[in-house]
């Protein structure tokens, strides 16, 4: 259990990491705004379904370990908050973002105008919140 343990969190932390950090910047570098932008909402969406499988499988792999009082410990807790923010970002921010592309001509009101820049922040921060959930996730848990 404990290998399936590891490859779960590397697959969906890592795979956070890599996408957030390292692949959405590189495309935004080098292809055009429009087509970065889709290839990253692809990413994005990939992982946020790597992540609801890999979180839920984390949290009851930790509840089986330590018992019911697993879910008073931390690390359950960082899953949880982890898996909220993926849950927000994917089925509740994402669509909105969506629709606004559709929009794009109404949607630049600037970054607290309720448009697409202030959506594409909120998704962000979301994101960079659940990027730092994670790696206080990996410290609890390393032995």
């Amino acid at each position: 259990m404990d290998s399936l343990k590891a490859i779960a969190r590397t697959f969906w932390i890592g795979g956070m990491w890599v996408i957030g950090l390292l692949v959405a910047p590189v495309l935004f570098a080098a292809l055009d705004k429009v087509t970065a932008g889709m290839v990253a909402g692809r990413l994005f969406s990939a992982i946020a379904w790597v992540g609801l499988v890999c979180g839920v499988f984390l949290m009851v792999e930790h509840i089986w370990q330590q018992g019911a009082r697993g879910v008073k410990e931390a690390p359950f807790w960082l899953l949880v908050a982890m898996l909220a923010c993926t849950v927000i970002n994917h089925f509740a921010v994402t669509p909105i973002i969506a629709q606004l592309k559709l929009q794009m001509n109404q949607a630049a009101e600037g970054l607290f105008g309720g448009g697409f820049a202030t959506w594409h922040a909120i998704s962000s921060l979301i994101y960079l919140v659940q990027s730092l959930l994670a790696l206080v996730y990996l410290l609890k848990t390393e032995r």
